[in-house]
């Protein structure tokens, strides 16, 4: 497809050129085998550059008019809007995501930029009073410098461009490595947006490569003052260590594991179309899925019955079918996991009321339940389209249940009193809960992220200019201080 070869390259400084490296990241079809781009990798020279691009244009564009950045985002959604087939297309074809999650992650991104837009105008300073006569004290807002991006494969267009526009919105540069698996959608096709939309020249720089080529580079270089992760705890712990001891900032979107609750007086029917939602879009691969669904004992029957049978009737299938809702898995080795999970879970004592089957990279959805309490399976965060029925008597025992994980992410409850659900709500520890709606959700004006092993930081909002920002402090003396010597 010429839409990804014309993409399979390094964006350094304003050039598109091939990486240095010795080897090649093959971009696949994960529905077909397609091989849709081959990119020769950057190597850490390369990523140096990509700092030193991002260094040298970002204070020329820190001392642009706010107003004058405003309109190269205002350009780059108009870009998104015109192009926004093609870019359905790419996210159909290099993720595997059906046109309805297609769809839903270019509204989120729409949305965000919108926001983005805003935000160029959004720092404020201050004027603080001073104990010392004819002391004035101002406090400024003023960008970082530069920002490390590194993102995800599930949401590559709308994950990366969340942390990449606020950035270059407040007035810093960016250096952008997307997941292997999603190079395009989630680095060169940004590039190519604000490229057409007319940013400098080094303000964004995408490095396609891999940890096993350029080793912590991107995390220990001495550029990057703050550097927003969006992945797995396993490696954001990592992040976090590496980026501590080189005195950087985090801002650390992780994994999940959230349940959603249906209390004993829930909307049964809308309670199911919501847990359906919230566990099987995109095939789970969501961060904020509900991987466990309580139910209360009171409908447990009642709300297993309807929602094995949504579930069931769910189209598996090639995700550029406008009609599948369940396509691939992101690779054979995801697949192959989810698969091996499903089995041992069944083989230690759960029972499987669906117990989905791969074929390629698609996995038919299961529906486990029957789990003993201290299953490892509760514990994790499951990436793939498996559901965990859990039954609970009363909403102390719901409350433990949803706490008892290593993750804080999202969650939801359903009930017929809305105060009820709020008040379960705010006893479950995470950073983000919703009532009478599913566990799915993100808002450009509202605070995104987790407590526990789910994160570190917020982004969306305020939230980024806390993050992409920092505080100067420029005291005046306009009389005359006294010494001591």
């Amino acid at each position: 497809m010429s839409f990804f070869t014309d993409l399979a390259h390094q964006y350094i400084d304003g050039e598109w050129r091939p990486g240095k490296g010795s080897w090649d990241i093959i971009d696949f079809n994960p529905f077909n085998g397609e091989k849709l781009a081959s990119i020769p990798v950057a190597t850490a020279e390369e990523v140096d550059q990509a700092y030193r691009a991002a260094q040298h244009a970002q204070q020329a564009w820190a001392d642009t008019n706010p107003y004058a950045r405003r309109t190269v985002l205002e350009k780059a959604l108009k870009i998104v809007e015109e192009r926004e087939p093609e870019i359905a297309e790419a996210i159909v074809a290099e993720l595997g995501g059906t046109h309805l999650k297609a769809g839903f992650e270019l509204h989120l991104a729409k949305e965000f930029l919108r926001e983005a837009i805003q935000l160029a105008l959004r720092p404020a300073g201050q004027i603080l009073p001073s104990p010392t006569e004819g002391k004035e004290n101002r406090v400024y807002r003023v960008p970082v410098g530069v920002v490390g991006v590194i993102s995800p494969f599930n949401f590559p267009f709308l994950l990366s461009l969340k942390s990449v526009a606020p950035a270059l919105a407040l007035g810093n540069a960016v250096v952008l490595k997307p997941h292997q698996n999603t190079p395009i959608c989630g680095g060169t096709l940004l590039a190519k947006v604000f490229e057409d939309a007319g940013l400098p020249a080094g303000l964004l720089n995408v490095v396609v490569t891999d940890i096993a080529e350029i080793g912590d580079t991107l995390l220990e270089h001495p550029v990057p003052q703050v550097i927003s992760f969006t992945g797995s705890d396993k490696v954001g712990r990592h992040v976090a260590t590496v980026c501590a001891a080189n005195l950087k900032r985090v801002v650390l979107e992780l994994g999940g594991n959230s349940a959603l609750i249906v209390l004993d007086d829930a909307d049964v029917d809308y309670a199911v179309d919501a847990a359906v939602f919230s566990r099987y879009v995109h095939q789970g691969q969501v961060c904020m899925a509900a991987n466990r669904i309580l139910i209360d004992r009171a409908i447990e029957a009642e709300f297993t019955e309807k929602f094995v049978a949504k579930v069931a009737s769910l189209t598996v299938g090639d995700p550029a079918d406008p009609a599948t809702q369940i396509g691939p898995l992101i690779n054979s080795s995801q697949a192959e996991s989810i698969s091996r999970l499903v089995d041992e879970t069944v083989e230690s004592g759960a029972t499987a009321l669906l117990h989905g089957r791969a074929d390629g990279n698609l996995v038919s959805p299961s529906v486990l339940t029957g789990l003993p309490a201290d299953s490892p399976v509760l514990q994790l965060e499951i990436f793939g389209p498996v559901a965990l029925l859990v039954p609970f008597d009363g909403e102390d025992e719901a409350v433990r249940i949803a706490n008892d994980t290593p993750y804080g992410l999202s969650g939801a409850v359903h009930t017929g009193n809305i105060e009820r659900g709020v008040r379960v709500g705010q006893r479950i520890h995470t950073g983000m809960i919703h009532i009478n709606d599913g566990t799915v959700h993100d808002e450009p004006i509202v605070p995104f992220g987790g407590e526990k092993s789910s994160g570190l930081g917020r982004l969306n909002g305020e939230s980024m200019v806390e993050a992409f920002t920092t505080q100067k402090w420029i005291s005046v003396q306009h009389g005359r201080s006294q010494f001591p010597f």
